[in-house]
């Protein structure tokens, strides 16, 4: 779920974080190493919760929240933040091309799988946290496991404006579950 709701004015927050990825994507490198760059540029530059308006940092009683803070012109990149209050969680998917992910508020929980649906792996990435992947074996769930919102920053090799989402399909058939589990 995308919301158009304005973002703050001062945009000096991710401005170094911009240009960091765009020499990132600049190596031209497969997609596995561009993720590893581009994770080192979020660690270097990752922003605070403030990037996002209070009102976009209180999230959706319904469902996690996404917030475009920049669509790189040229489709290279987007720079989307999620928010995700108490027990909301993705579907199992897998994504159209490289991602990583910062922590800026809270606790993400992620189960890795294998294209069998058998789980793998999984980590609680915590405030100040960053990983990145490409696929294959991008194969994961992510929720909120906290008490209180969490909020992330990711950064996907496309436009996700132009393709509609990150994801390149869905290992569930389930509908997103916003529930506390």
């Amino acid at each position: 779920m995308s919301t158009q709701i304005a973002i703050p004015e001062d945009q000096t927050q991710i401005a170094g974080l911009v240009a960091a990825v765009r020499s990132a994507i600049r190596a031209r490198s497969d997609w596995g190493e561009t993720a590893e760059l581009v994770a080192e540029a979020l660690r270097r530059d990752l922003p605070g919760p403030e990037v996002l308006t209070p009102e976009q940092r209180l999230g959706s009683p319904d469902r996690f929240e996404s917030h475009q803070l920049h669509i790189e012109p040229d489709g290279s990149f987007s720079i989307i933040a999620l928010v995700w209050r108490p027990g909301q969680v993705t579907r199992i998917h897998d994504h159209l091309t490289w991602c990583v992910f910062g922590v800026i508020q809270g606790v993400e929980y992620e189960e890795l799988f294998d294209a069998s649906g058998n789980r793998i792996g999984e980590s609680a990435n915590e405030t100040g946290d960053v990983t990145g992947f490409a696929p294959p074996g991008d194969i994961h769930r992510v929720r909120n496991v906290g008490d209180s919102t969490a909020i992330s920053i990711h950064i996907y090799g496309t436009d996700v404006t132009r393709v509609g989402s990150s994801v390149r399909r869905y290992y569930d058939d389930e509908p997103e579950d916003t529930s506390r589990t």
